[in-house]
């Protein structure tokens, strides 16, 4: 039973190329090769996640830290105390403040000083 479209034989069963004759031993070292990259590429997969893993672990200890460190400030607060930290936080504040301000008003002096030369 063999059809005719448009004008040609075709027989009946698989379509498409027919297997090439492929050298068995060259297609298991493909194979194998393969695998062998497959293994390569999941290991540094797991390798990088967890590299992942470990500095979101240590990033989570530093702000857990941070965290404890906050609430011993705000209950030496509630009880009346300022801890020594914001002291010196609100001091450097002040400090940087009043150094833009002299820095501004030098500044300002030098501008008039120039304005004024004929």
């Amino acid at each position: 039973p063999f059809q005719v479209v448009g004008g040609k034989v075709k027989k009946p069963g698989k379509r498409g190329r027919k297997p090439a004759k492929i050298d068995l031993k060259a297609k298991l070292e493909r194979s194998r090769q393969s695998a062998r990259e497959c293994r390569a590429r999941k290991k540094l997969r797991y390798q990088y996640l967890e590299e992942l893993v470990s500095s979101r672990e240590r990033a989570i200890c530093a702000l857990r830290e941070e965290l404890e460190m906050y609430k011993q400030w705000c209950m030496a607060m509630d009880q009346g105390k300022i801890p020594s930290e914001i002291k010196a936080l609100l001091t450097g504040e002040e400090q940087s403040k009043a150094q833009q301000n002299s820095t501004k008003l030098a500044k300002a002096g030098k501008t008039e000083a120039n304005s004024s030369n004929p």
